[in-house]
This record gives structure tokens, sequence and C-alpha cells, in this order.
């Protein structure tokens, strides 16, 4: 089995800046693309970024030139440091991993939990 634990949401002001940490454990062989999703109250779940196992990004539109998505591969953990928050991000964060196991020949999507983020004054 594998799990996905996020951390570091909270409670940020407009202009102010977080960093999101997930971290993938389990019996691990290889993991392919990680991403950041976020769902906010009342709206569908959306891609916020995502990063290929080669270090490629992909950004929504909303969050270019604002977020930023690494990863540790040693560590398998996935990073999201996202700058100049508006209220507009405020969500629940969810970590997905394409995952593949010792016990599988292919990769499956496993998410986390999710953190809160929240942009207020």
């Amino acid at each position: 089995q594998v799990q996905l634990v996020e951390s570091g949401g909270g409670l940020v002001q407009p202009g102010g800046s977080l960093r999101l940490s997930c971290a993938a454990t389990g019996s691990i062989f290889s993991i392919n693309a990680m991403g950041w999703y976020r769902q906010a109250p009342g709206k569908e779940r959306e891609l916020v970024a995502s990063i290929a196992s080669g270090g490629s990004t992909n950004y929504a539109d909303s969050v270019k030139g604002r977020f930023a998505i690494s990863r540790d591969n040693a560590k398998n953990t996935v990073y999201l440091q996202m700058n100049s928050l508006k209220p507009g991000d405020t969500a629940v964060y969810y970590c997905n991993a394409n995952v593949r196991t010792w016990l599988s020949t292919y990769g499956m999507d496993y998410w986390g939990k999710g953190t809160l983020v929240t942009v207020s004054s």
C-alpha cells in the first residue's frame, strides 16, 4: 500500500506565502508524475501543478508565476511553494502521485487526504 501525507497548510494573509509538502510512503518501486490539485467550496477539483519524474512541470494558468512545484526523488516528496497568495487560492489542496509498487507492473494514482489553505485578512 501507498500513503500520501500532506503538510504545510494554514491561514495566511493575501500576498503571503506557504509551502506545502507531500511525502509518499509504502511499498514504492517508482513514482511517475506527482502533482497538486485543489478544491474550493462549491467547485470541482482542479489541477494546480504537476511534475514528471524527469522534472518537467505544468501549471494552471491561474497560478503561473506565483507557484512553484518541485520534488525530491530520494525522499519521495513533492513540494508546492505558493507566493503572492490571493483569496481565490483558498481551497483544500490534495497531493497526487502515480506510483508503481513492488507488487505491480504499472502505476496507479494515489491521493492524500488534503490540507486546507485559507487566504484571508
